[in-house]
C-alpha cells in the first residue's frame, strides 16, 4: 500500500501541479469557444453553470470531505473493511441523491428556463446539462475515497484527462451543431463537457480497479473491531459533510442569484434578451477567466500556508503565524500585481487578441484594479479555516453576497450601468469580504502589516504600467501585435527588476516559490 501513498507535502504538490495545469488548459476553451459560438452562444452555455453549481453543492456538498476523513480514519486504526462501507455507503447516498435531482431538473427545466431565465434557449443546455450531476457527484466519492487514502496520483491524472478530453469534445460538439442554431451549439459544447467528465470517471474507475486488490492485501486482523454499523456510518458522514455543504451552499447559490439578477436586471435596463445574454456571456466566459488566471500563481505560493500555521497554532506559536501569514500574504501580493497592472494597461489589446473583441476590454479594465485584492482573499480565507474560524469565513461571504446581490439589482437595472453595474457590484463584494476577512484576521491575532511593502509594490505597478502604456502607444514597431507582445514582456521585465531594487522579496521568500524557489 505504500507505493501509492504520499507525504501531506506530495500530495499537495501532486494536486498543486495538476491544478496549474488544469487552469492553463481549460483557458484553451475559453479563448476559442467564443470564435465559434460567439459571445451570445457563451451566454447561452454560461447560463446554466450556477444552476448546476448549487445543485452539485447540494448533492455533493461536504461529502467527499467527510469520505476523505473517515477513509483516513479506517485506514489509521488497520480496518479496511469500514474503508469500504464508507465508500459503498456514500456511493448509495450520491447516486440516490443526483438521480432524483436529475430527474426534477429534466421534468422542470422548461419551467426553469423559461420563467427564472430572461432567454428560453437555454433549455437544451440544460438538458444536456442534468447528466453531469450523477457523474460529478460518483466522481467526488472517488475522489474523497483516494484523497482518505492519502493517494493524490488518480484525482490529479482525473482531473488532467477529464480537462484533455473537455477541450476536444466542447469544440467539436458545438461546431458540428452550430448550423441548427446557436442554441443547440452552446448545448453540444455543453455536451462535450458531460464527455470529459464521464473520461476522467472511467480514469478513476480504474484507478480504483487497480489499487483494491492491493489494498485488500493489507486488510488487518482487527478488521471488526469498531467497525460500527451501516446507520453509524451514515450518521458519521452527514455530522462531518451537513455543516461544510451548508457553508458552501452560500456560495454557489450567491452564484446563482448573481446571474438570474444580472440577466433580469438587464431587460429592467430595456437591453434586449440576446444582446443581454451576449454581456453576460462576455463577463462570465471571458472576462471573469482571465481575471482569475494568475490565481493558479499566487494559489501555489500560500498553498502551505494552513499545515504552517496550523501546526504553529497548536503549539500557540504566534511568532511564526506572524511570520507565515506575513509571508504568504505579501508573496500573493507582488506575485499577482504585475498581472493586474497589465490586465489594466493592455485590457482592450489583451480581449481582442483573444476573443477578436475588443469592446469588451472595458469590464476588464474594470475589474483589474480589484483583482489585487482577489488574489489576497486566498491567503485570509486559508488563515481563518486553519484556525479553526470556518464560522466567520462563512459570515463574512454571506454579508458580501448580500450586499453584491442588492447592487447588482440596483446598478445594473439602470440604463445608463447596464452590465458596468453588475461589474461594480463584483469589485465592492470583492473589496467588502477582503476587508471583513481582514479585520477578522488582524483582531484575531493582532496582526499587521508593513505600510512599506504597499508601497513599494505600488510603486513597482506604477513603473509597470507606464512602461507598458509607452510600448503599446509607440510607433517604433509598426504591427500592432508585435508591439503588444513587448509591451507584456517589458512589462514583466520591469517589475522583476524593480521588485529587485525595491527589495520586496527575499531569500526566504524565493525558497517558498515550489519547484524553482531553491534554484533561485
Amino acid at each position: 500500500m505504500g507505493k501509492y501513498k504520499q507525504s501531506f507535502i506530495q500530495g499537495a504538490m501532486i494536486l498543486l501541479a495538476a491544478g496549474i495545469i488544469n487552469r492553463l488548459l481549460g483557458f484553451l476553451p475559453r479563448i476559442t469557444l467564443p470564435r465559434v459560438i460567439g459571445a451570445e452562444g457563451v451566454g447561452l452555455y454560461q447560463m446554466g453553470w450556477p444552476f448546476l453549481s448549487v445543485v452539485l453543492t447540494i448533492t455533493t456538498g461536504g461529502i467527499p470531505l467527510a469520505i476523505a476523513k473517515l477513509v483516513a480514519e479506517a485506514e489509521s486504526q488497520g480496518n479496511e473493511r469500514r474503508a469500504r462501507q464508507v465508500l459503498h455507503i456514500s456511493l448509495a447516498v450520491i447516486i440516490s441523491l443526483s438521480l432524483l435531482f436529475t430527474l426534477l431538473i429534466v421534468i422542470s427545466s422548461r419551467w426553469i428556463t423559461t420563467h427564472l431565465f430572461t432567454d428560453s434557449r437555454v433549455y437544451y443546455t440544460f438538458l444536456c446539462m442534468s447528466p453531469i450531476i450523477p457523474i460529478v457527484g460518483i466522481s467526488s466519492v472517488y475522489r474523497g475515497y483516494f484523497q482518505g487514502r492519502q493517494n493524490m496520483i488518480p484525482t490529479a491524472v482525473s482531473q488532467t484527462f477529464e480537462t484533455l478530453v473537455r477541450i476536444v469534445t466542447m469544440l467539436l460538439c458545438s461546431y458540428v451543431m452550430l448550423p441548427y442554431g446557436i442554441e443547440f451549439a452552446a448545448a453540444g459544447a455543453m455536451f462535450g463537457v458531460l464527455i470529459g467528465e464521464i473520461s476522467g470517471l472511467v480514469i478513476l474507475l480504474y484507478q480504483y480497479s487497480v489499487t483494491r486488490k492491493k489494498y485488500n492485501v493489507y486488510q488487518s486482523a482487527k478488521i471488526g473491531s469498531g467497525n460500527g454499523g451501516r446507520l453509524d456510518t451514515l450518521k458519521k458522514i452527514f455530522h462531518i459533510s451537513v455543516p461544510v455543504t451548508g457553508s458552501r451552499l452560500v456560495g454557489s447559490s450567491s452564484y446563482f442569484l448573481e446571474s438570474i439578477l444580472i440577466i433580469q436586471s438587464l431587460a429592467v435596463a430595456g437591453v434586449a434578451t440576446a444582446v443581454a445574454t451576449s454581456q453576460y456571456g462576455a463577463l462570465q466566459g471571458m472576462i471573469l477567466p482571465i481575471l482569475m488566471l494568475p490565481s493558479a500563481l499566487t494559489y501555489s505560493l500560500s498553498v502551505s500556508l494552513i499545515p504552517s500555521l496550523s501546526e504553529a497554532a497548536a503549539r500557540k506559536d504566534m511568532r511564526t503565524i506572524h511570520k507565515r501569514l506575513h509571508q504568504s500574504l505579501r508573496l500573493a501580493l507582488v506575485s499577482g500585481a504585475p498581472f493586474a497592472v497589465i490586465m489594466y494597461v493592455l485590457a482592450d489589446p489583451i480581449t481582442y487578441y483573444l476573443y477578436d473583441q475588443s469592446d469588451i476590454g472595458v469590464m476588464l479594465k474594470m475589474l483589474a484594479p480589484v483583482a489585487l485584492i482577489m488574489y489576497l482573499k486566498g491567503p485570509l480565507e486559508a488563515t481563518l479555516q486553519a484556525l479553526n474560524r470556518p464560522g466567520i469565513a462563512l459570515r463574512n461571504t454571506l454579508i458580501g453576497a448580500i450586499i453584491k446581490l442588492f447592487l447588482i439589482y440596483w446598478l445594473a437595472s439602470k440604463p445608463n450601468f447596464g452590465i458596468l453595474g453588475a461589474i461594480m457590484a463584483i469589485n465592492i463584494h470583492t473589496i467588502v469580504v477582503a476587508w471583513l476577512n481582514w479585520s477578522s484576521v488582524s483582531r484575531m491575532l493582532k496582526f499587521s502589516m508593513n505600510a512599506a511593502d504597499f508601497f513599494k509594490v505600488v510603486v513597482a505597478m506604477g513603473i509597470t504600467g507606464l512602461g507598458c502604456y509607452a510600448v503599446m502607444n509607440s510607433n517604433w514597431i509598426q504591427q500592432p501585435f508585435p508591439r503588444f507582445i513587448y509591451a507584456c514582456l517589458l512589462g514583466f521585465t520591469i517589475y522583476l527588476v524593480c521588485i529587485a531594487m525595491l527589495k520586496i522579496v527575499d531569500r526566504s521568500d524565493l525558497r517558498r516559490v515550489p519547484w524553482i524557489g531553491k534554484k533561485l
